[in-house]
């Protein structure tokens, strides 16, 4: 009996599916991370706008370059939108997820 050929055979057949399941995680944690980056920086638009800064240098101050910034005026609420596109790199994560990934994160504010 052949010890090396079925070490080989088990580790080919193993192979694949840990492939899917690192790119998975670092899909995900890509994801997680991008989301936890769009909620701090929504904090500091919100801030921003306030102090009387429009969209576009709102934008340049934070360096926002593939984000894109949306502020919706209602006669009583503020809403701000950050969408940003996220590719994702595990084959088969695309049936779960579109690609790119349109990630959003919106809050709204009482209009004063």
């Amino acid at each position: 009996m052949n010890k090396k050929g079925q070490a080989l055979v088990e580790f080919i057949i193993i192979l694949p599916i840990f492939l899917l399941l690192v790119l998975g995680v670092i899909d995900m944690g890509q994801i997680l991370y991008s989301r936890t980056m769009l909620e701090g920086s929504m904090t500091d638009v919100i801030s921003m706008y306030e102090r009387g800064l429009n969209e576009a240098e709102i934008k340049e101050d934070l360096d926002l370059e593939d984000v894109d910034l949306e502020i919706l005026d209602s006669s009583d609420t503020l809403q701000f939108q950050l969408t940003k596109e996220i590719d994702i790199v595990t084959p088969g994560l695309n049936l779960i997820f579109d690609n790119p990934y349109q990630l959003q994160v919106s809050r709204s504010i009482p209009h004063e």
